[in-house]
């Protein structure tokens, strides 16, 4: 049985991370480890996940808490003491769908043997997660996709440790799109065997850096900067089809639900 490391990077999430342990602790799959790594939280971050640890009935096998120098510093620190066979990104104000999401990434990635796994993510409201604002549909993947401005939702990517320390980790410089430019090289450019679920894997609070203007400038610099990196050609569509999909899932959400 393949054992499964998830890592969680927070910072000043007191409001949303009980959510997040809570998600990894009922998860029905017997071998997770789940690592939190904090930036030195000023909020009650550190005190809440100290308790869940003290609880002993947590997954919680590594809790640090010290300054770092961003989100993929954290997860970098985080994959350097993993101990499992694949490892999942979760964040601290992000929770999985059901309790048997685990189970079946697993299924699906050792039936297939596939060196990844994604899916789907729906967004919820921050203050009523009942509420979903919109679908992140994937699809399945077809080379030379990310050119032309598709991309899976990096918190439902999971992969096999290997290709880390084959490939490499997250880039520090990168503060908004790294997670972007490590699936391109892993994907595009050194095409592993990666598998599509089709169903939503995790919900992700509205939110974040990428959601500012400030936010969008950078991260489509660091976009142009992952293809430079990876020796990879990007479409002249690749700026219209991206904000296109979005108008898409809401448009199909409010479809759906009407």
């Amino acid at each position: 049985m393949l054992k499964v490391s998830i890592i969680t990077a927070s910072y000043n999430n007191a409001k949303t991370v009980s959510d997040t342990i809570q998600s990894v602790r009922n998860q029905l799959y017997p071998e997770i480890e789940h690592i939190i790594i904090d930036g030195k939280s000023s909020d009650q971050t550190p005190q809440i996940i100290s308790e869940a640890v003290a609880q002993n009935n947590s997954r919680i096998t590594r809790f640090v808490s010290e300054h770092d120098e961003g989100i993929y510093d954290a997860m970098n620190k985080g994959i350097a003491l993993v101990t499992g066979d694949v490892i999942g990104i979760l964040n601290a104000d992000d929770f999985y769908s059901s309790n048997d999401i685990i189970s079946e990434i697993l299924k699906t990635m050792e039936c297939g043997q596939f060196d990844a796994i994604y899916g789907d993510l729906a967004y919820v409201n921050c203050d009523d997660i009942t509420k979903v604002v919109r679908f992140w549909k994937a699809g399945n993947y077809v080379p030379g996709a990310f050119s032309k401005g598709w991309v899976p939702p990096h918190p439902t990517f999971f992969c096999r440790r290997c290709l880390y320390t084959r490939y490499g980790n997250f880039l520090k410089n990168m503060k908004i799109a790294a997670d972007f430019e490590l699936m391109l090289r892993f994907i595009e450019r050194h095409k592993i065997k990666v598998g599509y679920l089709p169903r939503v894997i995790v919900k992700m609070r509205i939110g974040g850096k990428a959601y500012g203007w400030k936010g969008r400038i950078r991260g489509n610099i660091e976009i142009l900067q992952s293809f430079k990196l990876n020796s990879l050609k990007l479409s002249p569509w690749f700026f219209i089809n991206k904000p296109l999909a979005k108008i898409m899932q809401i448009v199909k959400k409010r479809i759906a639900t009407d």
